[in-house]
């Protein structure tokens, strides 16, 4: 496959996967949900162990879903999104490989999504953390709702969801966002060694651990539940209207295609 928004160095053990579009802030939309899938397919069926991913440029890991898809979005195809995104995430986790999420710059809405996703997490200093969704109208809509009470409990998560807060790279280690937090030049080499006593295991006993962790959390109801409520955030005109006054005062800039019209 042809892979337009995803770098990919294949190594024999760990493969480094950058998400890369830029322009967009690296942000999610369906085409690239569809060459991650691909990509896990294929590094499953190779010799790699584990796969540590990145965001291409120095700005963001990734800038949460793509609003020029999202603002298009009727409440049925809003959460049709969060079903797909949800589906995305969910294959990351079951997956018999360690993901690693090496997190530089912003990583927000579906971006930290991604990042929880993962088996573990490692930040730069320069890192900036969180779910804002709420900022423009929304609610997280890739499992945020459901996966962060489990990371850091449901106190610590609603403060975060209700107020849209973005944490710097040490703050999110000392909360349990992520595992822990290095130099800003010191993440690719951070990562490995975060993998390095892990993948001296068995492979069998990383792929039955991993399997045996997720087995109990029982996400599959909160995750409906959060797509319903997702979809609901669409028949209100606040994110529409908002993302139309950023790409018309160039705050959003996007080679995506809009329907004739759609800004006027």
């Amino acid at each position: 496959m042809d892979y337009g928004s995803l770098k990919i160095d294949r190594g024999p053990e760990i493969w480094r996967i950058v998400i890369d579009r830029p322009g967009d802030r690296n942000s999610i939309d369906t085409p690239l949900m569809a060459e991650l899938d691909v990509a896990l397919g294929e590094a499953e069926a190779s010799a790699a162990r584990a796969l540590i991913f990145s965001g291409g440029g120095e700005e963001y890991f990734i800038g949460g879903a793509d609003g020029i898809e999202m603002m298009q979005c009727t409440e049925a195809r809003a959460r049709a999104f969060s079903l797909r995104i949800q589906a995305l995430f969910n294959r990351m986790e079951s997956s018999p490989l360690i993901l690693v999420a090496a997190i530089k710059g912003l990583c927000f809405g579906g971006g930290f999504e991604f990042a929880m996703a993962c088996d573990l997490r490692i930040a730069a200093e320069s890192a900036r953390i969180g779910l804002p969704e709420v900022k423009v109208g929304i609610i997280p809509g890739g499992g945020g709702t459901q996966r962060l009470p489990r990371l850091v409990g449901t106190g610590l998560a609603a403060e975060m969801i209700l107020s849209g807060k973005l944490y710097p790279g040490q703050e999110a280690a000392d909360m349990g966002l992520v595992n822990r937090v290095v130099g800003d030049h010191d993440l690719m080499s951070g990562a490995e060694e975060l993998l390095a006593p892990i993948l001296r295991q068995p492979q069998h006993a990383l792929k039955h651990a991993k399997a045996a962790l997720k087995a109990g959390a029982g996400l599959a109801p909160g995750l409906a539940a959060e797509a319903v409520e997702f979809g609901r955030c669409f028949g209100h005109g606040f994110f529409v209207e908002l993302m139309k006054e950023q790409l018309k005062s160039g705050l959003l800039v996007t080679t995506a295609q809009l329907p004739d019209g759609f800004l006027d």
